[in-house]
């Protein structure tokens, strides 16, 4: 299933995010800190959603109080709601 999500209070404008059978398959920012949305899309690819949702949730990004990685956690969340 691919999943699209649209970002709030963070600088990439949303993520899409394919998810098979509870695995995180492959992640996809648009926009944000290239470097930095690269290397998370690249260390979520295989992890079970569940795990993701652990280690990203609650992560900000200087004074904001999100992240990329926790919208990320959040897209994921909901995802996992409408489940």
């Amino acid at each position: 299933m691919e999943i699209s999500y649209k970002t709030k209070g963070v600088c990439s404008r949303g993520i899409l995010i394919e998810v098979e059978d509870g695995i995180v398959k492959k992640v996809r920012f648009d926009g944000g800190c290239s470097g930095n949305t690269q290397g998370v899309a690249t260390l979520v690819e295989g992890m079970k959603v569940e795990d993701v949702i652990k280690k990203l949730e609650g992560i900000k990004c200087g004074f904001k109080n999100t992240s990329c990685p926790a919208q990320l956690a959040e897209a994921l969340k909901e995802y996992n709601a409408e489940g």
